[in-house]
């Protein structure tokens, strides 16, 4: 799933993803990618249509004239064919008359609100009494918790609460008399089909553009206020600068305002059990997780005394406990200080299974003894610990301002990342193994999924939000699972155009033969979590939609396929899976891949292809996710799970090996839209041996679950694809293109 997509899920800073939590994806292609070719404005009432210029005219002029094309006036003939030739002047054919009824209208009379449109009058107004109570002239709210999670409960959903806009990437802004939302391109038509007409869209995600809207909303000596406790600490400074000189006051209010207006309907907090995962399913004990983050401090050149966790996957990770408190991520709210002899672990204690709890304080008392204290005590047990003669490590990224702001500077150790986020990237041999087995049951249940569509759909019987079902149904039937990894993506025709669409009941399309479809869905099982996209056409696709999709195909396969040096920065080698689109200048307005982790999150950091992600290293594990979006029309996304490995190299420069990626993702691609001619020779050879090992790994497991149709559906799709001429008269020419790129891009390799 895109990031971030957030895509990502770069052209962006780090500063300006965090500050809409962007880069936690996310999707999702969760991931903010090269800046997109920005699209027309989407509350644009027309758009054009891919016609020939035969067609095209036909229609124009049947539109311009009210009549058909025969038995017309001459003199309105004439008058058609101007206005025509006066569009075709201007690069473009007149609008056509059909309005989209998808999308708000705030400039009509009155404004035109799609059903999807949330009425947010009597939140807003509930809002701002509550602001002028606390002198506060306006309010921020951002999308994440004061954990920075990407997904979150919906008890934090403060965003979707007040706006209606439910997109995990977005900020809003409240004064008295005016309301924005800023989100990235992800969101934009999402955006204009929830807000009301009480809102602004801001499209873009720069802090400095918030901090101008304010300054004109807002005059001299007005208090801008937010909760501390949702912000990371960039955002802070950045908001901080933006308003620097001004004349307004950034003020922190930890009273949180929505929350106080929300009052009692807001949603109660999670309660169900947190427990310890089977240790079959763990790459080492907890015990042992904490002797090497010690290990960690004793080597540091700071000589921390403890290490501050803020991020849920990070307590998760080195406690081996799993929870349910966020949707699609079995993790639970927490915090853990964990200094040279003392463990503390801050969470609702109630909520602890009783094996659990045995775990963590077998070896009381000790430096081994987990010692558990509630959640809300944190602030003041960090408080008191600051007081005494230590240093306290934490990462910037996972860490809010309001948790910061308590430790004096000279107390502080920074990184952008904890060594626990670090250490939870890189997967030992047996999280390897155990993710790659897990995936071989996911790709049974896609296999099942594919062959039933293309059985239903031809007979009209299936939506959006019913393959979305039955997805989910073919997973849960798989050994180990615990639900999706996110709420799937089911998307066709025009939706798919949208990165991170998900369908409702009773607002779905109908998958039909005639239309692209696109499904994004993943797994969470106990051995790892899985997200895979497979894009898909039962019938003719038109030349763009078979070029397009076999051209992110190639990138998929160019990164996948890929061989570079070590310590290689992500963002250093991403345009591999862009350069088949650029070639003929097209591109995605997301990012490239995102890290996943072994049953957690499945938009996993710092791992991934953006500006601010550590090196690629052997065993961390990455999405690989190009596409390509057609707004109102289509969306093409080819997504798999992919192993940093050793590549085996003829030579060996430098003491450490090559790298390369091993893909994990086991479904094979759809044929119908696969244009040979456009591939070269090696890829070709790709494919052909990525088919070998699906057919090696998933076969007998198909077979052993007596799946013998889904056994023969997948013989059939994954023959080899023939080495043919014109693949192999391109061979030569795209060798020496990714030779080209690659020279280019490594100049300035170790980032």
């Amino acid at each position: 799933m895109s990031s971030s997509m957030l895509g990502d899920k770069a052209g962006h800073s780090m500063v300006q993803q965090d500050s809409l939590s962007m880069h936690r994806t996310t999707t999702h292609p969760h991931l903010l990618g090269p800046p997109p070719r920005i699209p027309p404005p989407l509350g644009q009432r027309h758009r054009r249509r891919d016609l020939s210029p035969k067609a095209g005219a036909g229609l124009m002029l049947s539109v311009l004239l009210g009549t058909p094309r025969v038995a017309m006036h001459p003199l309105r003939w004439i008058t058609a064919c101007v206005l025509l030739l006066h569009g075709c002047a201007m690069g473009q054919l007149p609008p056509t008359a059909s309005a989209r009824t998808d999308i708000r209208d705030c400039s009509m009379d009155p404004p035109y609100l799609p059903p999807t449109a949330i009425n947010t009058t009597a939140q807003l107004a509930a809002l701002r009494d509550t602001m002028r109570a606390h002198g506060v002239q306006a309010y921020i709210v951002p999308s994440t918790d004061a954990h920075m999670n990407e997904y979150i409960a919906e008890r934090d959903s403060r965003l979707g609460w007040l706006t209606g806009f439910t997109g995990s990437a977005g900020t809003a802004v409240v004064t008295q008399d005016k309301a924005a939302l800023w989100t990235d391109s992800r969101y934009w038509t999402q955006a204009e089909r929830q807000l009301d007409c009480n809102w602004e869209l801001q499209r873009t995600t720069w802090i400095e553009s918030i901090g101008l809207w304010i300054q004109e909303a807002v005059p001299v000596g007005g208090n801008i206020s937010l909760d501390p406790f949702l912000f990371s600490i960039d955002t802070w400074n950045s908001y901080s600068q933006a308003l620097h000189g001004s004349g307004r006051t950034l003020l922190p209010i930890e009273t949180n305002l929505v929350d106080e207006v929300w009052g009692d309907q807001r949603p109660l907090p999670a309660s169900g059990e947190i427990y310890s995962l089977p240790t079959e399913f763990t790459g080492s004990s907890w015990q042992e997780k904490v002797a090497g983050i010690r290990q960690q401090m004793g080597q540091h050149v700071r000589r921390p005394t403890a290490v501050l966790l803020s991020g849920l996957e990070e307590t998760a990770w080195l406690f081996n406990l799993r929870g349910d408190d966020i949707p699609y991520n079995p993790v639970f709210y927490s915090y853990t200080l964990l200094t040279n002899t003392t463990i503390s672990l801050f969470l609702n204690e109630t909520r602890l299974a009783a094996a659990a709890r045995q775990s963590l304080q077998a070896e009381c008392p000790g430096p081994l003894c987990v010692e558990l204290l509630q959640y809300e005590q944190a602030s003041t047990h960090l408080l008191h610990y600051a007081q005494g003669n230590v240093t306290i490590w934490l990462g910037t990224e996972y860490t809010t301002y309001g948790l910061y702001s308590i430790i004096p500077q000279e107390k502080l150790l920074e990184d952008s990342y904890s060594p626990v986020m670090l250490a939870k990237a890189v997967k030992n041999p047996k999280e390897q193994e155990l993710l790659r087995a897990a995936h071989v049951r996911d790709a049974v249940a896609v296999i099942q999924y594919l062959l039933w569509l293309e059985k239903m759909v031809p007979q009209g019987q299936v939506d959006e939000f019913s393959g979305a079902q039955h997805i989910d149904a073919f997973r849960q039937a798989q050994e180990h699972n615990r639900g999706p990894s996110f709420q799937s993506i089911s998307a066709s025709g025009l939706n798919a155009a949208l990165a991170h669409y998900s369908p409702s009941n009773g607002s779905s399309r109908k998958l039909s033969v005639d239309e692209m479809y696109l499904s994004d869905t993943g797994g969470q099982y106990l051995d790892g979590t899985t997200d895979i996209t497979r894009t898909m056409h039962w019938g003719v696709p038109t030349p763009l939609q078979k070029e397009a999709y076999t051209r992110v195909l190639m990138g998929n396969i160019d990164l996948s396929r890929l061989v570079f040096p070590p310590n290689t920065a992500g963002r250093t080698v991403e345009s591999f899976a862009r350069r088949a689109l650029w070639d003929v200048g097209l591109n995605y307005g997301h990012g490239t891949g995102h890290g996943i982790g072994n049953f957690l999150s499945v938009h996993e950091w710092p791992v991934g292809f953006q500006s601010n992600n550590v090196p690629l290293t052997a065993g961390m594990f990455t999405s690989i996710e190009p596409g390509y979006y057609r707004d109102g029309e289509f969306g093409i996304r080819i997504e798999d799970i992919a192993l940093v490995v050793e590549a085996q190299t003829k030579h060996q420069s430098g003491e450490e090996p090559f790298l390369t990626f091993e893909v994990v993702s086991l479904v094979p691609y759809d044929r119908n839209l696969i244009d040979l001619s456009l591939l070269s020779l090696e890829q070709i050879q790709y494919l052909n041996t990525y088919y070998e090992t699906i057919r090696a790994r998933v076969g007998p497991e198909l077979q052993r679950q007596q799946l013998e149709e889904e056994y023969h559906w997948l013989q059939r799709n994954t023959e080899p694809f023939p080495l043919g001429s014109a693949a192999a008269a391109t061979a030569t020419l795209g060798t020496l293109a990714l030779a080209s790129l690659l020279s280019a891009l490594l100049s300035g390799l170790q980032a």
